[in-house]
Formats: structure tokens, C-alpha cells, sequence
């Protein structure tokens, strides 16, 4: 094994279709990891190696691979662009160490790359640009790079500039080294030699560099002094600086290229190992006791340290379930044992593999800093630690957002019924944006999701991959409810048998729980604040185990509860009669009192819009969209097309695609993303639930 300094962890992200699976490609093939050229296009790309994938020339689960590049290790984590897929982006970017954004030359900063940015920045990931498709017709650097600093608010400092673009593009000229590099397309890019700058080019050359050298000076007193006395700088104290500005998230290196055409790529990697961090430049990450979270532990990356891992992503197979883990510390053995504190339960790791898309290669042992698969757990979710169990530790896991689409699924015959629940069970494990539940009053499974390509892939997945025939609905939103106002309410679970009986008496206020904007918050919080002599520690945790479980339904139609404050202020116990049971039952009657007398209303599922259109349909869309109960928040021109970002409700937007394309004569294209969760109108929400 390397040094831990020679070790890239890193992920490819970008809006769909920016090319993020065609530059993987490009990789996997320099680094001599594959010997045949994928190509999305033909379905041949080795990251998407699903069916579905492949058909659909879109990804759709993450893929990962180790490559080698110039001594040093790249652990690579190839992520999908469509907004339905962000579990996979959210659950890859938590445990990489760096990244690698790639934008369409003709478009720039698209919506899902913002979406894809903020996720990166979220974890504090230092991350490479990479401006793609420069041949394409309308690629126009400046702009692109222009988007980065408008929608992004990067630092972005362009190390390469294009020599040409669409189709007289012809190779990058690196402000570095101050040559320019012309690549051999016969020979698929993996040759290229370096020239002299073209004489049209060298002005813009020089100017480019000298503003780069302006941006990074600030990192270096070496390049500082170059600067400040207008000297020649050095090479190597120029990537000096640019290194450091990257590791400390404040400088984001811009490079271009065509990975359709083969230019750039080595050039990027030479990026990727020069100033993104090995797993020992991260900030120290920390964990706390499983206890107390007011303990914290800090997490170093020291392979004789005791194992600290995260479990990332599982996917179901029919040989034993595949977890990736990322080694935070020590060293993990194949046929070790592993105590998963989140769940409380002891682990075995029967195989360690490294990861190649879908193939296999075992390994004797891993260390920390590595991403690598494993078989032989059992109770591991997603989000949770595993780590020796001598030294138990938990880190934070891995939050995810909420669905906001729902679809009824029935079995077509009594055999499929219990071949369903144990396949959406297994589809849970693997998808924590899936979740699942049947109505009580119906006996109806309804499966809810991030969009209606989510659903229709996981469908497809139960047909065909699970071989479980299923009849489903049409899409429907996934509705919340919340309330306005706060109330005082009393609960009590008294009941008196022949023997011991039942008593539970709680005092909840509850009131609305939102953010600094005014928001409902996702979630539901608990707080005991009710004296010990009223009700007792223990019971004053079953009551928040009540409240919980009085969340799953709400007043008005039976929908999920969010955004609900429930404090417990005061009760009453029996010394003999109270149990954690009454003291549960208790507190569900109470809540759900709360909910009635506190304003309860409709939330829905609001989506940020980008559409796409031809000048010649800016009017008639822009109608469209606030007759769909839209606002519009932002409309600028991009060459002859108009971008529009708007918000719209969920509801509205069923059937979009086709409605865009009729009004547009097929020359309009939109993305979406979940925005947040609104009010639904009093009007709206009266057809809804009567």
C-alpha cells in the first residue's frame, strides 16, 4: 500500500447531461483502469452499468472505482444529475474528501448544478471546474465561467483557457506552464504534445495569467512578493498557491476541455492529484460517545488507530447485500467483528472488496483514508457507524431530504403479496429517499419517492430485477401537515382492570416549529420540561416516543406531521398503575388534541423550476406557469433562448414535459428540484380534502 498523502477520494457531479459519466470514462480509460472507451451514447459507458442505465443514457446509482495516476490512488465516485437520484449525490459528497464539478461549455451553471454545489459545499468539499463540451455548438468559456461567479459565488480562477470553440475548438493553453496542448484525436487524446502559444492567442495568454497569478498571490508570500514587483513567478510556486487556496475551500481552479473529443482530461487529473487533499488534509471529523452526544471524539486518519468507518450505501443482491463503507480510521480486516452502535448490534465482515462499477476484487484488508465494499452485515443502515467494540463511537450520519411524491403499488395475485413486502423492504435498505407504508383504513401500499422517474425506476426495479408483478397507481403528491397557532392540551390514559391498571396524565404545549425565513422545519421536535416530581425521567421519554408515533398521522386528512414544537410542561403519575405504555398513550392523545386546537393546515411540496424556451415562447410560458400557481423568481436571456426560474407548486407540474414541449413546437426543455414545503391556499385545500 502508498502513502495516505498519495490518496484521492473524489467525486464527478454535475447537472444531467454536463458529461460527468463521459469524463469518468475519459479517466478510467488514461489511467489505463478500463482498455475500450465507454460511450453513454451507445450505452457502453462502464459506470452505468444498470440496464436502466444504459436504455435511459442517464445515471442513476453511483459507481465506484480506484485508479491509478501517477503514483498516486484515485478512489472515484461517479454520481447521477437528476434531481430524483440526490440520495446518491448527498450519500457520496458525505464521505469523499474532494470534487470535481463539470459544467456544459454551451450552458454553464444549469439548476441541478447549483443543487450539486450547495450539496459539495455542505461538507466543506475543496472542488475542481471543470467546463466541458467546448465543442459544442454555442460553448462559450467566457460566459460559463461568468455563471460560476454569478450563481455559484465561487473564486473560480481559470488555469486553462480554449484554444477556439464549437467546432474550430483545438486544444487548451495552460496558463501555468505557458504552453499550449494540442491533443491527438486519432489516438482517442491519449497522445498530446505541448507548443508554443498560437501569436492570436498570446495576449489573451498573458493577460488571463496575470490575473490568475492576482487571485492566488494572496496564498503564497513567495508569489505575493512575484506579484508585488511584477518578477516572473515560478511554476511551482504558482501550483504552491493555488493548492493551498483550493485545500482551504476559498479558491475553486477552473480547467476545459471536450471529453467527447479527448482534450483535457490528463490535464484534470494532473488537477485532481495537485490540489485536492488526501484524506490526512480533511479536517479532522468528530464523533461523539453513543450515549452522550455532549462527549465528542475526534476521528484521525490513522490506520493503527481503532476502526471508525461509515456505511454510505447498500445494494441488494441475491448472493448477500453490498455495503460501501469510507474508513475513517484503523484497519479493517476481512472476518472481523464490528459493534454498530446506532443500532446497538455486533457485526461481521465477511469479505472486503475494492470496487470497480459492478466488479469485484478482494482484498486481505483495508486502511483508513479507503472507500471499499463489504458482505456479512446484517442490522447496518445507511448513515450508520461501525467501529471496534472496545472503542464505541458514533459520527453524524447522513440526512436526506423528504419525498414528495407518492404512488399506490398492489401485488397482482396472493403469491406476489409476500414476495412485495420483502422486495420493498429490500429497496428501503438500499434507497433511504424510498420509504413505504400501508394505509390502515384502505389496506393499500402506498410507496412515496423524490419525482415520478424515481418511482417509475424503482418500479421497474421490482418487476424486472425483483421479478414481483405489480399493478401501480397514477403519481400523487405527497402532502404534509403542520399547524399555525399553539394550544395547551391534557392527556390522560386511565384504565382499570381487575389487577394492576393503566395511568398516564401529560401536559403538551405544542406550537409551530420553523426556521429563520418563517418555514416549517421538516421534522417534528420533543422537548421534557415538566418537573421530575410530576412525571419522571423515564416516563417523560416514553411521552416523546408518543408524540413520534402520533406523527405518522395527521388531523385533517391522515398526512405526515411537520414542523410541530411538542413540549411537555406538566402531568401526573401513580406509583403503582404508570408505565411507559400509559405514559405513550397518553401523549398521543394529547398531541393529537394539540393538532386540532393549534390551526392544523395543508402543506404541499413547492419545486424550483428552470424552463428552458425559445424567445418566440417566452410569453405564452411565463402565462403558463402562473396560471399553474407559480411565481416567477428570475428571467434572463442565454443567446437566443430565455431561462426562467420560477417556483410551482407539485401539483401543477404532472405531465410537464409534454405540456412544455406542445407550447414550445418541442424546442423547450425544464428541470425541477424540491424547493420547500408551503401552505396549500384555502381554496386548493378544500378540494383536496373534501
Amino acid at each position: 500500500m502508498g502513502s495516505l498523502d498519495q490518496i484521492r477520494n473524489i467525486g464527478i457531479m454535475a447537472n444531467i447531461d454536463a458529461g460527468k459519466t463521459t469524463v469518468t470514462e475519459r479517466i478510467l480509460y488514461y489511467t489505463g483502469k478500463t482498455h475500450k472507451m465507454g460511450e453513454v451514447h451507445e450505452g457502453t459507458a462502464v459506470m452505468d452499468y444498470l440496464e436502466e442505465e444504459q436504455r435511459r443514457g442517464i445515471t442513476i446509482t453511483s459507481a465506484a472505482t480506484k485508479c491509478p495516476w501517477k503514483g498516486f490512488d484515485i478512489n472515484l465516485i461517479d454520481t447521477p444529475g437528476h434531481i430524483d437520484f440526490t440520495a446518491e449525490v448527498e450519500r457520496s459528497l458525505r464521505v469523499l474528501d474532494g470534487a470535481v464539478a463539470v459544467f456544459d461549455g454551451s450552458e454553464g451553471v444549469q439548476a441541478q448544478s447549483e443543487t450539486v454545489w450547495r450539496q459539495g459545499q455542505k461538507y466543506g468539499l475543496p472542488c475542481l471546474c471543470f467546463i466541458n463540451k467546448m465543442d459544442k455548438t454555442g460553448a462559450d468559456f467566457e460566459m460559463s465561467l461568468q455563471s460560476i461567479y454569478d450563481k455559484l459565488l465561487a473564486n473560480a480562477v481559470p488555469v486553462e483557457i480554449p484554444i477556439g470553440a464549437e467546432d474550430s475548438f483545438a486544444g487548451i493553453i495552460d496558463l501555468i506552464a505557458m504552453k499550449a496542448v494540442f491533443y491527438e484525436t486519432q489516438e482517442l487524446g491519449a497522445k498530446f504534445h505541448e507548443a508554443d502559444i498560437p501569436p492570436e492567442y498570446a495576449e489573451k495568454a498573458r493577460k488571463c495569467r496575470a490575473r490568475m497569478i492576482e487571485m492566488v498571490a494572496e496564498y503564497d508570500e513567495e508569489l505575493m512578493a512575484a506579484f508585488i514587483n511584477d518578477t516572473a513567478a515560478d511554476e511551482q510556486v504558482i501550483r504552491r498557491a493555488i493548492r493551498k487556496g483550493t485545500l482551504e475551500n476559498r479558491l475553486n481552479p477552473v480547467f476545459v476541455g471536450s471529453a467527447l473529443k479527448y482534450i483535457g482530461i490528463q490535464r484534470l487529473l494532473d488537477g485532481v492529484v495537485a490540489y485536492l487533499p488526501s484524506p490526512v488534509e480533511r479536517p479532522t471529523i468528530v464523533g461523539h460517545k453513543p450515549d452522550d452526544e455532549t462527549k465528542k471524539i475526534p476521528v484521525k486518519c490513522d490506520p493503527d488507530g481503532s476502526l471508525v468507518a461509515l456505511a454510505f450505501k447498500i445494494i441488494t443482491d441475491a448472493h448477500g447485500d453490498l455495503y460501501f463503507l469510507r474508513l475513517y480510521q484503523g484497519t479493517l480486516k476481512t472476518n472481523s467483528r464490528v459493534l454498530n452502535p446506532t443500532r446497538e448490534e455486533r457485526e461481521n465482515i465477511m469479505r472486503v472488496f475494492e470496487m470497480h462499477a459492478n466488479e469485484r476484487r478482494i482484498l486481505d484488508s483495508a486502511r483508513a483514508g479507503d472507500i471499499v465494499a463489504v458482505v456479512g452485515l446484517r442490522h447496518t443502515l445507511t448513515g450508520d457507524t461501525l467501529c471496534d467494540p472496545k472503542r464505541p463511537i458514533v459520527l453524524p450520519s447522513i440526512s436526506f431530504p423528504q419525498t414528495v411524491i407518492t404512488m399506490s403499488i398492489e401485488p397482482r395475485s396472493a403469491v406476489e403479496r409476500a414476495k412485495l413486502g420483502d422486495a420493498l423492504e429490500a429497496l428501503r435498505r438500499e434507497d433511504p429517499t424510498f420509504s413505504y407504508k400501508t394505509d390502515p383504513e384502505t389496506g393499500q401500499t402506498v410507496i412515496s419517492g423524490m419525482g415520478e422517474l424515481h418511482l417509475e425506476i424503482l418500479q421497474h426495479k421490482l418487476v424486472k430485477d425483483m421479478k414481483v408483478d405489480v399493478r401501480v397507481g397514477k403519481p400523487r403528491v405527497a402532502y404534509k401537515e403542520t399547524i399555525t397557532g399553539t394550544a395547551r392540551v391534557e392527556g390522560k390514559f386511565i384504565h382499570q382492570t381487575g389487577g394492576r391498571g393503566q395511568y398516564g396524565h401529560v401536559v403538551l404545549e405544542v406550537k409551530p416549529l420553523v426556521d429563520d425565513q418563517g418555514r416549517w422545519m421538516p421534522r417534528v421536535e420533543f422537548e421534557a420540561n415538566a418537573p421530575s416530581d410530576k412525571v419522571p425521567h423515564e416516563y417523560a421519554n416514553a411521552v416523546g416516543r408518543g408524540v413520534k408515533e402520533a406523527t405518522g398521522n395527521g388531523v385533517l386528512a391522515g398526512y405526515p406531521i411537520v414542523g410541530v414544537k411538542a413540549t411537555l410542561v406538566d402531568g401526573s403519575y401513580h406509583p403503582v398503575d404508570s408505565s411507559d405504555l400509559a405514559f405513550e398513550q397518553a401523549a398521543a392523545i394529547a398531541f393529537d388534541k394539540g393538532l386540532k386546537e393549534a390551526g392544523p393546515v395543508l402543506l404541499e411540496p413547492v419545486m424550483r423550476v428552470q424552463a428552458v424556451v425559445p424567445e418566440s415562447s417566452f410569453g405564452v410560458i411565463q402565462a403558463d406557469l402562473l396560471a399553474k400557481r407559480g411565481v416567477i423568481l428570475d428571467c434572463r436571456t442565454h443567446g437566443n433562448m430565455r431561462v426562467i426560474d420560477a417556483k410551482v407548486p407539485l401539483v401543477e407540474l404532472f405531465g410537464y414535459s409534454s405540456d412544455i414541449r406542445s407550447l414550445t413546437a418541442g424546442r423547450g426543455s425544464f428541470t425541477m428540484e424540491p424547493m420547500t414545503y408551503e401552505k396549500v391556499p384555502d381554496q386548493v385545500a378544500k378540494a383536496i380534502l373534501f
